[in-house]
């Protein structure tokens, strides 16, 4: 009684034995299947150029993602060295406390497109106690601050951070960003968009974390 392989054994074998096509190349045109892309039937070498042109066309379409991956990085890192030498200037400049807090937080509206942004310092040299910048946070807001282990990113809980910013209302979506300065949070900085979208949970922080550490680098000599 003559035995009829299962596919599995089939399979094996032709992996077992790639010559097989070469000794039996008429096999090539002959075996017939049916194309999932055309619902045709097909040879085997048409077959073999459909799944190598899935292959190829998937490669591309990653390709595209890279570059366009890439693209996006290169503008951001173009507005972060804007930004960046905004506040060098500034610094280098000997602004007043608030000029440099203004150049800041403009900064982040101006190259980053953050429709509104503010933030606000304590545990700062006497000069800046009745500073703008320093009015208005409660114990609690302090206390949340510092229990910010990464940048919070989501939908605006009527935090009392929100109510900082000019049109607290219209906010959907927030980052807030803990500033640190010798493992001691001394502010918060506040971002702000009407698109529930804009910020997320699902959206990557370590931008953020960067921005956080440049901000807190820059206000750290304010500290008391």
């Amino acid at each position: 009684m003559t035995v009829t392989p299962d596919s599995a054994a089939v399979a094996q074998f032709l992996a077992d034995n790639p010559q097989f096509f070469q000794e039996h190349a008429g096999l090539l045109g002959e075996v017939k299947l049916s194309s999932p892309l055309t619902g045709k039937t097909v040879s085997l070498q048409e077959r073999q150029m459909e799944v190598m042109r899935a292959k190829y066309n998937a490669l591309e379409r990653r390709l595209a993602d890279l570059m366009r991956v890439a693209a996006e990085n290169t503008v951001l890192l173009q507005r972060f060295h804007a930004w960046h030498l905004a506040l060098l200037k500034a610094s280098a400049g000997g602004a007043v406390a608030q000029d440099l807090v203004d150049v800041l937080v403009a900064g982040l509206v101006e190259h980053f497109g953050v429709p509104q942004a503010t933030l606000r310092l304590w545990n700062l040299a006497a000069g800046h106690a009745d500073a703008p910048f320093s009015a208005g946070v409660t114990g609690d807001a302090r206390l949340f601050a510092s229990s910010l282990r990464a940048p919070y990113c989501g939908p605006n809980k009527d935090f009392e951070a929100v109510r900082w910013l000019d049109d607290a209302d219209s906010v959907r979506s927030i980052v807030l960003l803990p500033l640190i300065s010798a493992g001691q949070t001394f502010g918060l900085l506040v971002l702000g968009s009407p698109d529930a979208e804009r910020f997320s949970p699902a959206m990557s922080t370590d931008f953020l974390v960067q921005l956080g550490q440049s901000a807190s680098a820059a206000l750290s000599p304010l500290r008391a």
